[in-house]
């Protein structure tokens, strides 16, 4: 024997389908903070090694630079690049700090981990001085207080390596 009569189990069907209409249909309303930023394709030439600490086997790593990002042929200016790594992949310093070598990566922008020159290497924090690539130009840290622009990127997103001939 049914619950409901079906005349009234129609009726209820009807009612609802009616007022769901008269509702209408709200999208979710909903802050998305995980998404990654959009990537862009740039190419860095390494200036200076700032941090990197010992090479965990179980949890992702990183490598903190100081770069130069080609703007176009003859521009470029200093940013941040954090390199981050698993325990199989190769650090971006294993294959050597030389300036010559221009590496073709793709980064996000992300300005909360923009920092100085003097923060970067404080004496005060894990961080306290510059290992410089061969032949790259010397930075005076004291003089730049502009934040350097942070780019991130992962082994996942190293294009390639190409030696190229710095243009003084």
């Amino acid at each position: 024997m049914p619950l409901l009569k079906p005349s009234i189990r129609y009726f209820l069907v009807c009612a609802l389908l009616v007022v769901c209409t008269l509702l209408g249909r709200q999208p979710a309303q909903a802050d998305l903070r995980w998404q990654d930023g959009k990537k862009e394709a740039i190419r860095v030439r390494i200036v200076a090694l700032a941090w990197s600490h010992s090479r965990s086997s179980f949890f992702s790593n990183e490598e903190v630079f100081v770069a130069e990002k080609a703007l176009n042929q003859s521009e470029s200016r200093l940013v941040k690049l954090v390199y981050g790594f698993l325990p199989y992949q190769p650090r971006l310093s294993d294959g050597g700090l030389d300036y010559a070598t221009v590496h073709e990566l793709r980064a996000v922008r992300d300005p909360e981990c923009d920092e100085t020159l003097s923060q970067m290497t404080s004496p005060h924090g894990p961080r306290s001085s510059l290992k410089y690539s061969t032949d790259s130009p010397f930075l005076n840290v004291e003089r730049r207080r502009a934040p350097l622009p942070c780019y991130i990127t992962t082994a996942d997103d190293y294009g390639k390596a190409v030696h190229e001939p710095v243009n003084d």
